[in-house]
């Protein structure tokens, strides 16, 4: 069992991203003559609110613009938390960059409500810059492996979405990564909420926006961690191992949101004998 174990937790990318309205394209789309980002934005969510009757203001995954992109990598003994791409860099370099890792190492991918929202906006914005990845969509015609397990169809596994699969893939059942978190015993969010990153972007704060991104990132990788346990693809001893591996990772960064995060990670998440 262990040599199984070991062998389905190789090659892991964890991931979460960060976005904005897309100002741009939505002057284009709507025909908006207004110079003021901040209040074209808020035009593009009266839109989507009178769109919804009221439902929400939050814009389709066509019109999000990627401002960050961060994830852990697990490779065999290995392990890395990092964002996509310098702060300095354009949404077109950071979804390039996501796709060519893709393309490179082939890993499974790791999210907390990814098929619903992250991988639908990082579709439309590789689209619409021109970005190649082939092994991304590979559905099995260039490549026999991929016909029955790819990244794009649902119950396949190279994208593994933990909300979309613990709530038996019902729209109802969903729950929200911050709830989770928390009743999980772990950090949850930190730094600001995802209706606060348009503003530290027009502020600027890009590390920021990173920062927030890699907690949720972390956030995830613990849950996933107890999603392979509860289902028996790694023992008690193994997802212990795993956890301190993590743990001493950390303990080797020195940044704030790395050691707050820490500060608040319990020493032991318990699990049945």
């Amino acid at each position: 069992m262990a040599e199984e174990i070991n062998l389905t937790l190789q090659n892991i990318l964890v991931f979460d991203i960060e976005t904005i309205p897309d100002i741009a394209g939505g002057r284009r789309l709507h025909g908006i003559d207004l110079a003021d980002d901040a209040g074209v934005a808020e035009l593009l969510q009266h839109q989507r609110r009178i769109e919804t009757q009221g439902a929400t203001e939050f814009l389709r995954p066509y019109l999000h613009q990627v401002v960050a992109i961060s994830a852990l990598w697990w490779q065999g003994d290995q392990v890395k938390l990092s964002s996509f791409g310098a702060l300095s860099d354009s949404e077109a370099t950071l979804v390039h960059a996501f796709f060519q890792m893709i393309q490179r190492y082939a890993p499974q991918l790791v999210s907390w409500n990814g098929a619903a929202f992250d991988l639908p906006v990082l579709h439309y914005r590789a689209f619409l810059h021109g970005i190649p990845a082939a092994r991304y969509w590979e559905q099995g015609q260039g490549d026999s492996n991929y016909r029955w397990n790819n990244y794009t169809s649902r119950y396949h596994e190279r994208h593994l979405d933990l909300m979309d699969l613990l709530s038996g893939y019902q729209a109802r059942n969903v729950a929200r990564l911050q709830d989770m978190a928390l009743l999980m015993g772990l950090p949850g969010k930190l730094g600001m909420s995802g209706a606060e990153v348009l503003a530290h972007y027009q502020q600027g704060e890009i590390a920021s926006i990173r920062h927030y991104c890699e907690v949720d990132v972390l956030n995830t990788a613990l849950m996933h961690l107890r999603f392979e346990f509860t289902r028996g693809h790694l023992d008690k001893s193994a997802y212990e191992a795993r956890q301190t591996q993590l743990r001493s990772y950390l303990q080797h960064r020195d940044e704030v949101h790395i050691r707050e995060f820490l500060d608040l990670w319990p020493e032991n998440l318990h699990v049945a004998p």
